[in-house]
């Protein structure tokens, strides 16, 4: 990838579009971040935020408590049978209030996807010069799977299992969770150097990271624990990573 300000250099040789990502880059400076109080618990280690002044601290206090208790009412009722002047109500604000935090009734169920959709790009934007971004992402997916964090799908916390029953049984929640995902593709794509390449490599590692929290999803819907899933899990990542660095085809092959 690119220092910042040079131009993007892409390909490295190997055939793999998304093996752009293993040129390295300059480090820019940048650390790191499901719903209910239990999935927050559950998400407390990923990468902290930086630090921020009081006013901002309550403003996103005040999107949480909002989110809490929407997402509340939805796990109690359903999302379709919940109302925004309920949720308003709930949280003791005006419906024009809630829509100064909150744009869309989706977006109350989704804040917490929200507080993460750049997470890669930070993971990336924060490595030394010369690291690979690849790497990074993998053993950063692979630490979240080792403290079960609701983001790799692979959380089995009755509030999570919740949760993710009511984000997947809600179509029009599914389709803003892509929207979210849009907006991470698009964030990684800038912090690997933008450009078609980065653009492409972007969509391939957002898609790879969203179908192994799907596959975990399933697999403990279906019954499993988190902890029968979890030696699987791993080699499905790191099966995904080698795919992600070689390219979907053998070398010599065409």
């Amino acid at each position: 990838m690119v220092m910042s300000g040079e131009k993007a250099h892409v390909g490295n040789g190997n055939g793999s579009v998304a093996g752009a990502v293993e040129e390295g880059r300059a480090g820019v400076s940048a650390p790191a971040q499901a719903p209910a109080s239990a999935v927050a618990q559950a998400s407390a280690q990923a990468p902290a935020q930086p630090r921020v002044s009081l006013r901002e601290r309550k403003k996103q206090l005040t999107y949480r408590a909002i989110s809490d208790a929407a997402v509340a009412m939805f796990l109690e009722r359903g999302f379709d049978k919940v109302s925004v002047a309920e949720v308003a109500a709930a949280a003791d604000i005006s419906k024009p209030t809630l829509f100064r935090y909150f744009p869309a009734k989706e977006d109350l169920a989704l804040h917490r996807f929200a507080d993460r959709e750049g997470e890669a790009a930070r993971v990336v934007g924060g490595l030394a010069p010369g690291a690979s971004p690849l790497e990074a992402l993998r053993r950063h997916f692979l630490a979240g799977l080792d403290r079960r964090d609701p983001a790799t799908g692979l959380c089995d916390a009755p509030q999570v299992l919740s949760f993710h029953s009511l984000l997947y049984g809600t179509p029009s929640l599914v389709a803003r969770l892509y929207a979210y995902q849009g907006r991470s593709e698009a964030a990684l794509a800038r912090a690997l150097g933008g450009g078609v390449t980065a653009r492409l490599a972007a969509g391939q590692i957002i898609a790879v990271l969203r179908v192994l929290a799907e596959e975990n999803w399933r697999r403990i819907d279906a019954g499993e624990s988190a902890d029968r899933v979890y030696a699987g899990a791993v080699r499905a990542a790191e099966e995904a990573f080698v795919q992600l660095r070689s390219g979907l085809e053998p070398e010599g092959r065409g």
